[in-house]
């Protein structure tokens, strides 16, 4: 079912709205505060298009939003099916088919800007200091375990390389106890992480370094909490390589290739993680009001 033409909230900057005229967004955004027109505005019979000879879609101008070419003309909007103006339909239209934000210039899922990938990188440093004092009590033991089984090893080499000599005959072997050893120390710092970060974005959306650079993982759709299950859905894209780290380091590889999205990815700078469990990291302002819902909870009040 098509939603009638009227003015609606942009649902990728709910501070304004536009008028839809049943196929797309034309004309001039107003602020979402004003009470519109009764009808649609000036420019809704000739927007700004700027057109591509390879017969792509048309793009607003000023907005760079995909348009739909112009449709001809059309009878007037039936009174009894059109919603007063300012009022939201029970189904608002949602012009960016498979996307919410596809198309957007400057996104601000609910209302806030994203985080900067600077932001992000500090959160993630800060929580994975604070996981390094957590591995320091938890997993110390293996750690030390570990070092005297490959003790002997290191420090033959190291005496070897200081004197020039560039023989292998005479080195002694690693212990056999150090493979088991590693693959306990990296379970254990993964199951560390998991209890860290999984429960804490789950219910807020924030860890310990989320929540001290002021930004938050958020469904994209809704201001809903993420639920345990999304938010376990999210970490173990990049959780469970920590335990391939045991494989040549494979595991670091796939982390770094997830953490690179974000500085190149558009529009919402989304990790490989974001993408798998739909959510974006926004910034939290020190004092503001609660994030505003999304125009289909609006609609439901």
């Amino acid at each position: 079912m098509s939603v009638p033409p009227g003015w609606y909230k942009d649902p990728a900057d709910p501070s304004v709205q536009r008028w839809w005229d049943g196929e797309g967004w034309v004309g001039d955004p107003l602020p979402a505060d004003v009470t519109p027109p009764p009808g649609p505005p000036e420019t809704a019979t000739a927007p700004a298009v700027v057109g591509h000879p390879s017969g792509r879609p048309a793009t607003d101008g000023r907005l760079g939003r995909a348009i739909p070419p112009p449709a001809p003309a059309r009878r007037p909007p039936d009174p009894a099916t059109t919603p007063p103006p300012g009022r939201a339909p029970a189904h608002p239209p949602h012009p960016y088919a498979g996307h919410p934000y596809a198309g957007a210039v400057d996104p601000r899922p609910h209302g806030l800007t994203l985080a900067t990938p600077g932001a992000r990188l500090l959160a993630r440093l800060v929580d994975g200091a604070l996981l390094l004092g957590l591995n320091v009590l938890v997993n110390g033991w293996f750690v030390y375990r570990a070092w005297l089984e490959i003790e002997p090893t290191v420090t033959e080499i190291w005496r070897r390389a200081a004197a020039g000599d560039t023989s292998t005959e005479g080195i002694p072997m690693i212990g056999e106890r150090f493979p088991d050893l590693l693959l306990t120390i990296l379970a254990i710092a993964t199951a560390l992480w998991f209890a860290y970060e999984v429960p804490a974005v789950a219910n807020t959306g924030q860890t310990p370094g989320k929540r001290l650079l002021r930004i938050k993982v958020m469904r994209m759709e809704s201001t809903e909490p993420l639920s345990f299950g999304r938010s376990f859905r999210r970490w173990n894209t990049m959780g469970f390589p920590t335990l391939l780290w045991y494989c040549f380091g494979i595991g670091l590889v796939l982390q770094v290739i997830d953490a690179l999205f974000i500085p190149f990815d558009r529009p919402l700078h989304q990790a490989l993680h974001d993408k798998s469990a739909q959510t974006v990291v926004v910034a939290v302002p020190a004092t503001a009001p609660p994030p505003p819902t999304t125009p289909h909870e609006e609609a439901n009040r």
